[in-house]
């Protein structure tokens, strides 16, 4: 809204001014989707890699594997099971925060994890743990 409007001349201006707007958007919208190499390139635009003002990535494919299953399955996840009789609002902001948490999930970070768990199950881990800690192996306690 550039001028204030004061009388029912000004509103009548202003109002034919944003048909004239809509009517361009409109003509411009409708030649983004006019074939379909342009809706395609529409799309693919939407995931594609350019950088934001920050620098980073917004790619949604620049993800591995886990952290795009990730990205549906964790707020699926929690709000089936800890936010299962909560209100919508809790619900969509459960889905926004976890969505943004996924970045942080990785192959790597869940293949770490999943090594950190298989060694407490080994029994050579076991032994390599007491003895880091100062504590001797089972063995040499009887």
């Amino acid at each position: 809204m550039d001028a204030p409007i004061n009388n029912v001349t000004d509103l009548r201006l202003e109002i034919a001014r944003l048909k004239g707007l809509e009517t361009e958007q409109g003509y411009a919208i409708g030649q983004r989707f006019k074939s379909p190499g342009a809706i395609f390139s529409t799309f693919f635009s939407l995931f594609s890699g350019t950088t934001p003002g920050d620098g980073k990535s917004a790619g949604f494919w620049e993800q591995d594997f886990v952290g795009i299953i990730s990205r549906f399955l964790l707020p699926f996840t929690l709000n089936k099971t800890l936010f299962r009789n909560s209100n919508f609002l809790i619900k969509a902001i459960v889905g926004l925060v976890s969505q943004k948490a996924s970045h942080f999930i990785t192959e790597d970070s869940v293949m770490g994890l999943w090594d950190k768990v298989k060694s407490l199950f080994d029994k050579d881990g076991k032994h390599e743990h007491a003895e880091h800690k100062g504590v001797p192996p089972l063995s040499e306690t009887y």
